[in-house]
């Protein structure tokens, strides 16, 4: 049986199993650590009967009126794990604190242009590609900026798809 719970710093010394991955993304402790000081609500671990490591997410609320969102910055699941619907049950919960807590418009998430299968699996959570983000990734691969809308953001204008890719130097951050 699985147990989602909060993050904690010392998972950081135990969660190589599961950052060990192509398309996962890691970041320097201090990046981490911050996002555990400022948004703990958002940093979520999947844990296996043996208290292994099996997945996480890590997020963050941002923006301004009605760009107010929450937004993704990493999930992954171990690979022995995978096809489990861990990844759905931790963007569930981003989600929910995105509409429960913060009252955001939307959920957004970059993901690597090549990435098909993370593609496919937003995709079926009900995230549509809303702009291409040109050279995004360390090696000049182009991201996806994928969204979805959340309830209070009922006419859906946050996920209205852009017609021209941007740059990163143009994505609007806090």
């Amino acid at each position: 049986m699985t147990s989602l719970r909060r993050f904690t710093a010392h998972d950081l010394l135990q969660f190589n199993n599961v950052n060990l991955d192509y398309f996962t993304e890691t970041y320097h402790l201090n990046f981490y650590l911050e996002y555990l000081a400022k948004w703990p609500e958002y940093c979520q671990m999947a844990e296996g009967p043996a208290k292994q490591n099996m997945g996480y997410i890590f997020g963050k609320v941002e923006g301004q009126g009605d760009k107010w969102h929450g937004h993704v910055t990493a999930v992954t699941v171990a690979p022995p794990y995978r096809r489990l619907r861990l990844a759905e049950k931790l963007m569930g919960l981003l989600e929910d604190v995105t509409h429960t807590m913060h009252a955001g418009y939307f959920v957004d998430l970059f993901v690597r242009v090549s990435n098909a299968v993370a593609i496919a699996m937003y995709s079926k959570f009900g995230y549509t590609v809303y702009r291409r983000v040109l050279e995004y990734y360390g090696n000049k691969e182009d991201a996806f900026d994928m969204r979805k809308a959340m309830p209070r953001d009922v006419a859906k204008r946050s996920i209205v798809p852009l017609k021209k890719p941007v740059r990163p130097e143009d994505l609007e951050f806090d």
